[in-house]
This record gives structure tokens, C-alpha cells and sequence, in this order.
């Protein structure tokens, strides 16, 4: 059960966050959309609403929890940007991937578009940041503060793993 929940494995901070090591999590930040649509790519409806493990959620909702979770992390940025040490909502994900529009295919080409934009915007912006910026901070609910350098690891780690999760699926069912 958890090489199916993790299939790379859990986020292992590195010890130092250095502008090597953010440059490397920017650019899989980048290449995060691709590889989402990479992962879909040809899969059929019924395939689209196959859960990746037993209790998991289908494609179509990891899909729509990608751009989820990192339009919220996007909005957590710009306000540790912005403000001291703000504190930040947390949100419910299974409860919004139990949604209508997180459940629908339909709406699968207006949340690849979404993940799109939203990350050639974020990717701009981290590219922007300043050394000094990494290191301020948000307040989560259940987290505690949190340092961009960090979040942006986590959120690296995080495309990643949901798009093994759908790749994954496709291997152990033999769809091409």
C-alpha cells in the first residue's frame, strides 16, 4: 500500500537549500504541466475514472488536485512575499476532489490550461526572488511557519508524485 500511496517515495529535505538545489525544484515546477498531460495522454474516460489504488482518487482527480494545491501554494507565496509570517487556510483536498468539477473529464482541458498559466506565472516569480526572500514565511493551521525554500521542495516533489501515481497506474494495467 505505500509504494502505491508514495511511488517515489516521501519528500526528503535536502540539508542545505541552495540556489542549486531551488534552481532543479523550479524546473520541475516547469516541466510539471507537460508531464501531467504526458501522463494522461490517450487515456480513455473509463481509464480517466479508475481509482490508482484501492480508496485513491481516479486521474481525473489528480488532475484537478494538482492545480488545487498549487494555485493555494501559489496564493501562499505571494502572501509570504508580501506580508510577515501570514497565516494561511488549509482546505480539505479529499473533500474537494469529491467535488463536481473535480470529479468531471469534461473539465479536464480547462484544469490542464489552468495548471498551464499557473505555473509559467509562479515559475516567473520564483525565478525573480531575491536570496534573501527563501527564507520568509507563512503560517499554516497544521504546519506551523513554513519557509518558501521548503514549500517550494514539497511542491516539486508533489507534480511529481501525482504524476507517477497516474503513470504508475498505466504500467500495473498495461495501458499504452
Amino acid at each position: 500500500m505505500d509504494d502505491l500511496r508514495y511511488p517515489i517515495g516521501r519528500f526528503q529535505p535536502p540539508a542545505d537549500y541552495t540556489p542549486d538545489v531551488r534552481a532543479s525544484w523550479i524546473a520541475q515546477l516547469a516541466a510539471a504541466p507537460a508531464g501531467v498531460r504526458e501522463a494522461i495522454a490517450g487515456l480513455t474516460p473509463p481509464q480517466l475514472a479508475t481509482p490508482y489504488r484501492d480508496g485513491g482518487w481516479t486521474p481525473i482527480q489528480v488532475v484537478h488536485h494538482l492545480v488545487d494545491s498549487h494555485l493555494h501554494t501559489y496564493v501562499r507565496f505571494k502572501l509570504a512575499l508580501t506580508e510577515d509570517a501570514p497565516a494561511v487556510s488549509d482546505y480539505d483536498e479529499n473533500a474537494w476532489a469529491a467535488m463536481p468539477d473535480a470529479t468531471s473529464v469534461s473539465g479536464l482541458d480547462a484544469s490542464l490550461t489552468l495548471f498551464e498559466a499557473l505555473h509559467a506565472r509562479f515559475v516567473r516569480m520564483m525565478r525573480a526572488m531575491r536570496e534573501e526572500e527563501w527564507s520568509r514565511t507563512y503560517v499554516h493551521p497544521k504546519h506551523g511557519a513554513r519557509r518558501l525554500d521548503r514549500t517550494l521542495g514539497i511542491y516539486a516533489w508533489h507534480g511529481r508524485h501525482h504524476v507517477a501515481h497516474i503513470t504508475a497506474l498505466r504500467q500495473r494495467m498495461g495501458w499504452r
